[in-house]
């Protein structure tokens, strides 16, 4: 599905819903880091999702995690190498086909991404319980559920302009 950029009042308005949530969720993003820094030893937040998306879908490889984050193969290898040398991760070579490595996490590393998890979850239920109301809480959860399909679209391209 392509998305055509031009000047329509739809277009202006999700500009500016664009660009309000952005600003939003980098502001959340950090405060979500804050709130849990003294577990996060120091990984950043890209390492910690890599680590949490090795968790949740099963072994991976380094370039289909990469394809799956949207990030270069490259950059992934970066993470991937970080994650292992804090024990996070490991990796060995795929019993189908010995020229890709599978990534796998330890059981360190499950406890690490469990912890930081309950801490986040746990601050920001309670933010929500004490900022929102009902109505408000159900939003919340409508929007959550469209900004993960906009995250994993694939088929979504949107047409640049210039």
């Amino acid at each position: 599905m392509w998305i055509d950029g031009g000047a329509s009042s739809k277009n202006s308005e999700s500009a500016e819903v664009a660009s309000a949530l952005a600003g939003s969720m980098v502001r959340l993003r950090a405060r979500l880091r804050r709130e849990s820094a003294d577990l996060a030893g120091g990984w950043s937040w890209t390492q910690l999702l890599t680590l949490t998306r090795i968790i949740e879908e099963g072994s991976s490889t380094v370039t289909e995690l990469a394809a799956a984050e949207h990030v270069r193969p490259q950059s992934m290898t970066d993470t991937v190498r970080v994650l292992t040398k804090a024990g996070l991760v490991e990796s060995a070579q795929d019993v189908n086909d010995r020229r890709r490595m599978q990534i796998t996490p330890t059981a360190h590393g499950r406890k690490v991404a469990r912890d930081l998890r309950t801490v986040r979850e746990s601050w920001l239920a309670q933010a929500i319980a004490v900022s929102a109301d009902p109505a408000q809480i159900r939003l919340l959860g409508e929007a959550a559920e469209l900004i993960n399909k906009l995250a994993d679209e694939s088929q979504l391209r949107v047409a640049r302009q210039g």
